[in-house]
């Protein structure tokens, strides 16, 4: 009897970017080896969508739910669920927090340092990010977020799966990332060059959609990128087997493959 693929868990993930004198960075973090998943793996900070994200009755400023809806391909609940995920996620782990004043949404927030206490209370689950943001008087700014990418992971995948929805958006000004959290040991600021550089070193392991996703930032301004309409299309790779290794199959999977097998066969 043939074995049913694991049904995959909405996820989202975001590319914190910047400009610097080096050019556009991105910043990354490695999970550490005791993770059960993707152990020292290097990945955006993200996570899958929590209860608590649906029907969340959030504190929102920017493009609405029916447009992230349009432009992902999903339902507005669903969508609105993966915008709110994506923020918490990111202010969970990178202590990066897109919002702003609810009397005034254009004030921005510059210093999330002093919401650490609800940063903690976040990530162990005793306090949702609807009643932080409204217990704080601030509203989720989804205008500071881009759609960018759905990965699916491959059905051959056996421990677990995500549907992720990948976004990109720049620190905003006077923040600082830290990657301060219980799932990482390294987190850094890297170009898309240094990191592609690095994963076909051998020095990191980045698996295809953070290493496509790197591609497509790579040489481009934060500017540049936030002004991209992208075309979001599904991509689930496929796993085979060729000569006794794993290979990963996707549309850029020849290029990726070679980098990989460049370093380890």
């Amino acid at each position: 009897m043939t074995e049913q693929p694991l049904t995959p868990r909405p996820a989202a993930t975001v590319m914190l970017i910047r400009d610097t004198a080096e050019g556009i960075k991105v910043f990354l973090m490695r999970r550490h080896s005791a993770m059960e998943f993707v152990a020292g793996v290097m990945v955006f900070p993200g996570g899958g969508v929590d209860d608590r994200d649906r029907n969340a009755d959030i504190a929102w400023a920017g493009p609405g739910p029916d447009w992230w809806a349009d432009r992902f391909g999903v339902d507005a609940g669903l969508a609105e669920a993966l915008v709110c995920a994506a923020a918490r996620e990111t202010f969970e782990e990178s202590g990066v927090l897109f919002a702003g004043a609810a009397d005034d949404p254009d004030v921005l927030v510059d210093d999330a340092s002093v919401y650490r206490d609800a940063r903690l209370a976040l990530a162990n689950k005793s306090l949702s990010f609807a009643d932080f943001l409204r217990t704080e008087k601030l509203v989720l700014r989804a205008d500071l977020l881009r759609p960018w990418a759905n990965w699916v992971t491959p059905e051959e995948e056996r421990t677990r799966r995500y549907d992720t929805y990948f976004f990109v958006g720049a620190l905003p000004e006077g923040q600082r990332a830290d990657g301060d959290n219980t799932e990482t040991d390294q987190a850094d600021w890297v170009t898309p060059a240094a990191a592609l550089d690095d994963f076909a070193a051998g020095r990191t392991f980045l698996l295809p959609p953070t290493w496509t996703q790197l591609d497509s930032l790579n040489g481009r301004t934060v500017a540049e990128v936030l002004a991209v309409d992208r075309q979001i299309v599904a991509v689930q790779p496929h796993l085979a087997v060729e000569g006794g290794n794993w290979e990963i199959e996707f549309f850029d999977s020849d290029r990726y493959n070679a980098a990989r097998n460049h370093r380890a066969p």
